[in-house]
């Protein structure tokens, strides 16, 4: 959420909480419905992984440094020159975005206003990477593929404090169920790779389970001083 962004060679990023039955939360709402074309809601709905390249081009990296010089942007910084002069003089090019040759395709897929229409979409493309990606969506809670798909939509007119209310009541239900904790056994615990989602398709995830998430809480809504 800062102003600068600083990348590396070493750098790698992703939102993977699809993948263990949670949602882009800690103001994913904000931010990745905020990038350039559909690449937020491909970030949210795979998974996908990201070098220092393509953070560049989708915007969650202002600045490429390689990591030999960090120690001395760090001295530069501490001795009170100004950042956005300091952070000129060490950044390079980060090099060519493999993300941008994939850019029309990601717009066509995902700008689709289901995860259903996203994946049927992904079908008919049928290059090597459609199917890819089709294989990691299709491999994540239902649950929090749907959830992500509104929560992403519905955050682009939503200004950082009402994001992170609505993630609050999300997560606040999520913690109710029963993906997250599955989601953390399969991933993180035993580490199977193998796992059971309730419900376990698209289809069985209906609108009015999916409105339940974002109701109000009442009296437990996420406030701010």
């Amino acid at each position: 959420h800062g102003s600068h962004l600083i990348v590396t060679e070493r750098t790698l990023f992703a939102m993977p909480e699809t993948g263990i039955g949670l949602i882009p939360d800690v103001g994913g709402s904000y931010v990745l419905s905020r990038l350039p074309g559909q690449i937020g809601l491909y970030v949210g709905l795979t998974g996908a992984r990201f070098k220092a390249a393509d953070c560049i081009y989708m915007g969650m990296g202002t600045h490429y440094v390689p990591s030999e010089k960090l120690a001395d942007l760090k001295a530069e910084l501490r001795a009170g020159g100004d950042v956005d002069q300091v952070l000129a003089k060490f950044a390079e090019d980060a090099g060519p975005a493999p993300l941008a040759q994939l850019r029309g395709d990601i717009d066509r897929a995902f700008s689709l206003a289901t995860v259903e229409g996203v994946v049927d979409s992904l079908t008919v493309m049928a290059t090597d990477w459609a199917k890819k990606t089709r294989d990691q969506i299709l491999s994540k809670s239902p649950t929090s593929l749907k959830l992500t798909n509104r929560q992403l939509r519905t955050g682009a007119s939503l200004d950082f404090n009402d994001g992170l209310r609505m993630e609050y009541r999300i997560v606040s239900r999520i913690l109710e169920g029963h993906d997250l904790f599955e989601g953390v056994r399969a991933v993180i615990v035993d580490k199977d790779n193998t796992p059971k989602w309730k419900p376990d398709t698209l289809e069985s995830v209906l609108d009015a389970e999916v409105d339940r998430y974002f109701a109000t809480l009442g009296d437990a809504e996420l406030t701010f001083n």
